[in-house]
């Protein structure tokens, strides 16, 4: 069997662009891989035209660990967010591929599962006024849906620092969801790489109450030392690794111990496989895995067939009852939350169909999402030039 070729599909909400790549092969099968980009979907798509030329179009669809480091290495310039991205979605496609062609599910070749169900937390749920009242009111309707943990970030425009009066409405914000959603729930604390590591400890001391599951990215991720400062001082769970795009890259995080929880994305790290290497070295520290999850149904499927092979994997985000929960059409097979969980599914390959037909009805945006202007949370355009 080889790669004939592949196809793009670029489905359009206000302000996520979703990426839907087919590798099809002479034989008749096809695959399918998922990723989102913030800002880079026309870079994508040139990249991957370039890389089906160079690297995909000929290859043998079974031979995966050949066709990403010959994606990464090839080119011999150091692979980032788009390559990382366009490797992800191919490999996903492949062992779509490899699945269907054995007539097993993609996590039957990922060594079996260790688990019958994974745990999901919702985010985009939060698309309402930024008041006590509206919150409360949106988390009581996420765990009458019958999640049982969910993920926000209370801090506004913040940035570096937050001011008393912020940092109070944040903490009014946080006690309204925790009020609305009981104490047994999870609540995941979203910072979004907003804060100095002074702010960031001030801000988890003065939420702890609340008992938070995780602080995530409570500084930019781009210095760990800053990182280190904060894991010192806080008794919350560190969670980070969104914006980290090769698994080489986690090294200095696995050494200097200040993480709890890492959280790859499947779409930006390489795919399917370079996630579940990340995860086995992850089990070696102790540390658990709850992959970033911003994509539609193919993305949640993929992480799922690492989350049922994965003995620590933690919990997957999940957008899709949420924020622009109409986009589950453009996929057959989309995985589904019940009682706060995906179940294990049976399906061979990743268990999903693109509808081409259904994607083309939500074309291609100039989507926008800015977490430093006002209103960013209702995930609506933001105007240009950011916050005002």
């Amino acid at each position: 069997m080889r790669i004939t070729g592949i196809s793009t599909h670029v489905v359009g909400t206000p302000w996520r662009n979703l990426t839907y790549v087919l590798v099809h092969t002479d034989e008749g099968l096809t695959g399918v891989g998922e990723t989102r980009m913030l800002g880079h979907t026309d870079a994508l798509l040139g990249y991957l035209r370039e890389a089906e030329a160079n690297h995909i179009a000929g290859s043998d669809p079974f031979a995966i660990e050949d066709l990403v480091r010959r994606m990464k290495y090839g080119d011999y310039g150091r692979a980032g967010e788009i390559v990382m991205s366009g490797i992800a979605v191919v490999e996903m496609a492949c062992w779509d591929i490899k699945g269907k062609a054995l007539g097993v599910p993609v996590w039957q070749l990922l060594g079996g599962k260790v688990t019958d169900k994974v745990k999901a937390y919702a985010n985009g749920w939060y698309t309402t006024e930024r008041t006590p009242e509206g919150y409360h009111k949106a988390a009581r309707a996420v765990v009458e849906r019958g999640y049982r943990a969910l993920k926000i970030d209370p801090f506004g425009t913040g940035h570096l620092e937050l001011s008393h009066r912020d940092s109070l409405y944040a903490v009014s914000l946080i006690e309204a969801v925790r009020d609305a959603i009981g104490p047994d729930a999870e609540l995941m604390l979203e910072m979004h790489g907003r804060f100095a590591p002074a702010t960031a400890i001030r801000l988890a001391h003065e939420l702890a109450p609340f008992r938070p599951a995780w602080l995530e990215e409570p500084v930019p991720p781009e210095n760990l030392k800053a990182l280190e400062k904060v894991a010192a001082k806080v008794d919350i769970p560190i969670a980070t690794g969104e914006r980290v795009h090769d698994r080489i890259e986690f090294r200095e995080l696995f050494e200097s111990q200040a993480v709890d929880i890492l959280q790859p994305d499947v779409g930006h790290l390489g795919g399917i496989w370079e996630t579940r290497k990340l995860a086995a070295t992850a089990e070696t520290h102790y540390m658990m895995v709850a992959p970033h999850n911003v994509g539609g149904p193919v993305l949640t499927s993929a992480s799922l067939q690492v989350g049922f092979t994965t003995p620590n994997f933690k919990i997957l985000e999940h957008f899709n009852d949420f924020a622009d929960a109409e986009i589950k059409k453009v996929v057959k097979g989309a995985p589904q939350v019940v009682d706060g969980y995906f179940q294990l599914s049976h399906a061979p390959g990743l268990g999903v169909e693109l509808d081409t037909d259904a994607a083309a009805e939500f074309p291609q945006r100039q989507a926008r999402f800015d977490l430093w202007a006002d209103g960013w949370e209702r995930r609506v355009p933001a105007p240009r030039g950011g916050a005002s």
